[in-house]
Protein backbone atom coordinates (compact mmCIF):
# COMPACT_ATOMS: atom_id res chain seq x y z
CA UNK A 1 0.00 0.00 0.00
CA UNK A 2 1.15 2.97 -0.62
CA UNK A 3 2.25 5.63 2.05
CA UNK A 4 1.46 9.40 2.38
CA UNK A 5 5.12 9.35 1.74
CA UNK A 6 5.45 7.47 -1.21
CA UNK A 7 7.02 4.78 0.11
CA UNK A 8 5.01 0.90 0.14
CA UNK A 9 3.88 -0.98 2.83
CA UNK A 10 3.17 -4.57 2.86
CA UNK A 11 -0.71 -5.45 3.70
CA UNK A 12 -2.41 -8.88 3.78
CA UNK A 13 -4.63 -9.46 0.83
CA UNK A 14 -7.00 -12.33 -0.49
CA UNK A 15 -7.20 -12.93 -4.35
CA UNK A 16 -10.68 -14.83 -4.62
CA UNK A 17 -10.43 -17.33 -7.40
CA UNK A 18 -13.67 -17.06 -8.42
CA UNK A 19 -13.86 -13.17 -9.51
CA UNK A 20 -10.24 -13.63 -10.77
CA UNK A 21 -11.56 -16.13 -12.79
CA UNK A 22 -14.40 -14.15 -14.04
CA UNK A 23 -12.11 -10.98 -14.84
CA UNK A 24 -9.64 -13.15 -16.63
CA UNK A 25 -12.54 -14.75 -19.09
CA UNK A 26 -13.54 -10.92 -19.71
CA UNK A 27 -10.13 -9.44 -20.63
CA UNK A 28 -9.30 -13.06 -23.00
CA UNK A 29 -13.47 -12.51 -24.18
CA UNK A 30 -13.67 -16.66 -23.35
CA UNK A 31 -17.33 -17.80 -24.93
CA UNK A 32 -18.02 -19.27 -21.53
CA UNK A 33 -16.94 -19.61 -17.48
CA UNK A 34 -16.23 -22.86 -15.82
CA UNK A 35 -16.34 -22.63 -12.20
CA UNK A 36 -15.78 -26.14 -11.46
CA UNK A 37 -15.95 -27.70 -7.70
CA UNK A 38 -16.86 -30.75 -5.64
CA UNK A 39 -20.45 -30.34 -5.95
CA UNK A 40 -22.31 -31.17 -9.06
CA UNK A 41 -24.60 -27.79 -9.27
CA UNK A 42 -25.27 -25.45 -6.98
CA UNK A 43 -28.51 -26.30 -5.15
CA UNK A 44 -31.50 -25.01 -3.48
CA UNK A 45 -31.50 -26.43 0.25
CA UNK A 46 -28.24 -27.94 0.34
CA UNK A 47 -27.99 -31.13 2.74
CA UNK A 48 -31.52 -30.28 3.97
CA UNK A 49 -34.02 -32.54 2.77
CA UNK A 50 -35.81 -30.51 0.38
CA UNK A 51 -32.55 -30.50 -1.75
CA UNK A 52 -32.43 -30.19 -5.08
CA UNK A 53 -30.37 -28.88 -8.06
CA UNK A 54 -30.58 -25.78 -9.99
CA UNK A 55 -30.22 -25.81 -13.66
CA UNK A 56 -30.45 -22.55 -14.64
CA UNK A 57 -30.45 -18.83 -13.49
CA UNK A 58 -29.93 -15.73 -14.74
CA UNK A 59 -26.99 -13.18 -13.64
CA UNK A 60 -29.96 -11.24 -10.93
CA UNK A 61 -31.16 -14.78 -9.82
CA UNK A 62 -27.72 -15.71 -9.34
CA UNK A 63 -26.67 -12.65 -7.31
CA UNK A 64 -29.72 -13.01 -5.24
CA UNK A 65 -29.32 -16.38 -4.39
CA UNK A 66 -28.57 -17.21 -0.55
CA UNK A 67 -25.18 -18.47 -0.49
CA UNK A 68 -22.51 -18.98 2.24
CA UNK A 69 -19.86 -16.48 1.38
CA UNK A 70 -17.04 -19.07 1.96
CA UNK A 71 -18.34 -21.47 -0.62
CA UNK A 72 -20.96 -21.30 -3.26
CA UNK A 73 -21.55 -17.27 -3.09
CA UNK A 74 -18.02 -16.02 -4.49
CA UNK A 75 -18.65 -18.97 -7.49
CA UNK A 76 -22.44 -16.95 -8.08
CA UNK A 77 -21.02 -13.33 -8.04
CA UNK A 78 -18.25 -13.74 -10.32
CA UNK A 79 -20.39 -16.08 -12.75
CA UNK A 80 -23.10 -13.51 -12.55
CA UNK A 81 -20.85 -10.68 -13.11
CA UNK A 82 -19.45 -13.32 -16.51
CA UNK A 83 -22.71 -13.62 -17.79
CA UNK A 84 -24.22 -10.24 -17.61
CA UNK A 85 -21.63 -10.02 -20.31
CA UNK A 86 -23.42 -11.54 -23.02
CA UNK A 87 -21.96 -15.36 -23.00
CA UNK A 88 -22.97 -17.84 -20.10
CA UNK A 89 -21.18 -19.41 -16.81
CA UNK A 90 -21.91 -23.04 -15.59
CA UNK A 91 -20.83 -24.23 -12.06
CA UNK A 92 -20.60 -27.67 -11.39
CA UNK A 93 -17.91 -30.74 -10.78
CA UNK A 94 -15.13 -30.93 -12.68
CA UNK A 95 -15.48 -34.58 -14.33
CA UNK A 96 -19.00 -33.07 -15.69
CA UNK A 97 -16.81 -29.94 -17.39
CA UNK A 98 -17.46 -31.26 -21.02
CA UNK A 99 -21.40 -31.53 -19.91
CA UNK A 100 -20.84 -28.64 -18.11
CA UNK A 101 -19.90 -26.34 -21.69
CA UNK A 102 -22.36 -28.22 -23.27
CA UNK A 103 -25.51 -27.30 -21.21
CA UNK A 104 -26.00 -30.72 -20.28
CA UNK A 105 -25.30 -30.62 -16.73
CA UNK A 106 -24.45 -28.31 -13.35
CA UNK A 107 -26.09 -25.07 -13.14
CA UNK A 108 -26.07 -22.58 -16.15
CA UNK A 109 -25.63 -18.77 -15.12
CA UNK A 110 -26.92 -16.98 -18.82
CA UNK A 111 -29.24 -13.88 -19.15
CA UNK A 112 -31.02 -15.28 -21.73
Amino acid sequence: MRQPDGSYTGVEAVIDKDAASALLAEQVNADALLLLTDVDAVYHDFGGSNERPIRQMTPSEAEDFDAPEGSMGPKLIAAARFARKGSFSGIGAMEDALDLLQGNAGTRISSG
